[in-house]
């Protein structure tokens, strides 16, 4: 293999591994509290327990390709590059909390706020993202669309809990 397909693979392989890492360690934090999702009162809709791994799992994996992709044609634009990665940084760490807040400290509210900055972070992220690369901002849809609902789910419970 020549060396800058190694280096390709190398840039995935890292990028799809750090938020699966994150999102590892977050469920690892929160375990013995997620049990609390089962018994809230929920909004309709609302999906059951099981599906949110599944969903998490893609959507890390999807968050990880789009900035291999960010990094590998980051020479296209590369202040929207730069500031793509640390909003996505940053919205990683949000993405991290979230979880804590809402699992581990029941803080509905603020865990509902938390969640509006993170998709805030993610829209910005994806607006850079897309200066650089259009396909991996494409394939924050679904991200977007699935905080977006969590929003959702997450006002509903504060409001009926």
């Amino acid at each position: 293999m020549r060396k800058n397909t190694l280096s390709r693979i190398l840039i995935y392989a890292v990028a799809i591994a750090v938020p699966l890492l994150v999102g590892l360690l977050s469920a690892l934090i929160t375990r013995g509290n997620m049990d609390i999702y089962s018994e809230l009162n929920a909004p309709p809709l609302a999906p059951p327990g099981w599906l949110f791994p599944i969903v998490w799992t893609v959507l890390y994996v999807l968050m990880g390709v789009s900035s291999a992709m960010v990094l590998i044609h980051s020479e296209r634009n590369k202040t929207a590059a730069e500031q793509g990665i640390k909003l996505y940084i940053i919205s990683l760490f949000l993405n991290f909390g979230w979880s804590i807040v809402f699992f581990n400290n029941s803080a509905y509210f603020i865990a509902f706020l938390w969640l509006l900055v993170l998709l805030y972070s993610i829209v910005r992220y994806v607006l850079c993202y897309r200066r650089v690369s259009l396909v991996s901002a494409w394939l924050q849809l679904p991200y977007i669309l699935w905080v977006t609902f969590a929003g959702y789910l997450n006002a509903a419970i504060w409001l009926l809990n």
